[in-house]
């Protein structure tokens, strides 16, 4: 899997070999400096132009999500892995994106919630079977785990289900305790494990 940084790094030396228009490379340095508003300005013009060039979509897509637009984010992702469909980093992204838009967007039932963290961890695992060697990918998936099993655990007529809750719960414990095989020690790590253990165990 190629991090965010080298395959942005891919991009910039591959300029020559890579047919880039204006709007593109605008956008390049947009992100390259941080500005993601900018950066989607540049790259939504770049991709009309190009829309199956899959480095635009990347960067497009991160910019996204760097911007806070997850929604365009996921669509943005959705059209890369279309084109892509090997694409661990944008797996890893759009993942994320769902699960912060599940658990911070306001106004959304809880079904639209449930379906966004089932996606959510759908995505984790998928970038897992390509790189089972990223603990980032577990760790995102503990938490996408562990906010579906919140979400399940509230007594709410006809969405409370006590088995999915702990099915939920029980996987979050095992990505975590498979981060820290990776990383030992590591006190946010054991901190979120122990609360989940908690929540667990609380689950009535």
């Amino acid at each position: 899997m190629r991090s965010t940084f080298s395959l942005i790094f891919f991009v910039l030396l591959s300029g020559s070999a890579i047919s880039q228009n204006t709007y593109q490379k605008m956008g390049q340095k947009a992100l390259i400096d941080g500005d993601f508003k900018l950066a989607v300005t540049h790259l939504e013009k770049a991709i009309s132009t190009d829309s199956n060039n899959v480095n635009t979509l990347y960067m497009l897509g991160y910019s996204y999500y760097h911007a806070t637009n997850y929604k365009q984010s996921v669509a943005t992702f959705n059209r890369l892995i279309s084109l892509k469909p090997d694409e661990n980093s944008a797996y890893y992204y759009r993942g994320k994106a769902r699960n912060i838009m599940a658990t911070e967007v306001k106004n959304l039932s809880n079904t639209e919630r449930e379906k966004l963290l089932l996606a959510s961890i759908r995505d984790f695992s998928k970038a897992i079977q390509i790189n089972e060697n990223d603990v980032k990918l577990y760790q995102n998936r503990a938490i996408a785990y562990r906010d579906y099993g919140v979400l399940k655990a509230q007594k709410i007529a006809k969405f409370y289900d006590k088995t999915k809750a702990t099915d939920a719960f029980k996987s979050c414990i095992t990505d975590f305790q498979k981060v820290l095989t990776f990383s030992p020690g590591r006190k946010d790590i054991t901190s979120q494990l122990d609360d989940a253990k908690i929540y667990l165990n609380n689950i009535r």
